[in-house]
């Protein structure tokens, strides 16, 4: 795989600058024998400009077809991975951005083709990779304000929404990326001090603040996305409760039927059986 890419230090930033949205890294990628296509997360968004080939796009949740001019946006902490055609050799050029999240995409991704605007686009980035790997004074300076371009050009887009975080909200960024971990990984075994050290901060304190944040507590949370995703398995599919309970990560389907009744008002039998009727 030939690949490049250059990661910006945090310390290089302005004070006012830190909090809100930050280029944390620019790579330009291109296929070869050497490409791994194992499913992976950052701890930043990244965002996928496709500038030559043809490809696939695999999240854990579904796979589809990238070309020239499609921009993909995925969420930090949500599992994805690139597959090329071997005739077509799939070239992108990724921004790592934190304190930006695409909105809309209940899966924490996005995916758009650009109709108008690319060749501006592509100037911005070929820019930043020219001063990236030059290296020049001001060149992360430069690069900062590019990516505002980027940005604010892709805002006038329809049919994408990104959100940006303001400088002072280092809270809901830290609570930000516990629900999204939770959103990609709730069948997963999940306790709080995971969620503590995977947002690098005590464990009271983000109880506190997620609940602050979001009127529940993490740990609800995780319950009410697997009752949220139980609700459909116990009305389309006939599996049986003590293998829906193991699909969803509870410890077992006492549990389960528990915590469901507590979020429906209902056993989960209950729920089906008034499904089927």
């Amino acid at each position: 795989m030939s690949s490049y890419q250059h990661s910006f230090s945090r310390t290089a930033e302005p004070p006012s600058d830190r909090g809100g949205p930050r280029l944390s890294y620019i790579s330009k990628t291109q296929y070869s024998e050497e490409w791994n296509s194992n499913l992976h997360t950052h701890g930043c968004a990244e965002m996928f400009f496709i500038t030559d080939g043809h490809g696939r796009f695999r999240t854990r949740h579904e796979e589809f077809p990238v070309s020239i001019h499609d921009l993909v946006v995925v969420n930090a902490h949500v599992l994805h991975t690139e597959l090329s055609q071997m005739d077509s050799p799939l070239e992108y050029i990724v921004l790592g951005v934190e304190g930006l999240e695409a909105m809309g995409g209940a899966k924490g991704y996005t995916m758009l083709h650009l109709h108008s605007g690319w060749r501006e686009l592509m100037g911005c980035l070929e820019l930043m990779l020219q001063e990236a790997r030059e290296g020049p004074s001001g060149y992360e300076e430069v690069c900062r304000h590019l990516l505002e371009v980027v940005l604010v050009r892709l805002g006038r887009q329809e049919e994408l929404s990104l959100e940006l975080e303001p400088s002072d909200s280092r809270t809901s960024r830290e609570c930000g990326l516990v629900r999204r971990y939770i959103d990609n990984h709730f069948k997963e075994n999940l306790s709080l001090d995971q969620l503590a050290q995977l947002a690098h901060v005590n464990k009271y304190y983000l109880a506190h603040a997620f609940r602050r944040e979001f009127g529940t507590s993490p740990i609800n949370y995780l319950i009410s996305r697997r009752v949220e995703e139980s609700r459909f398995l116990l009305r389309e599919t006939d599996h049986p409760m003590s293998i829906i309970a193991q699909m969803l990560g509870f410890s077992s389907p006492s549990y389960f039927s528990q915590c469901f009744r507590r979020v429906e008002g209902v056993s989960p039998l209950e729920y089906r059986r008034a499904h089927l009727k």
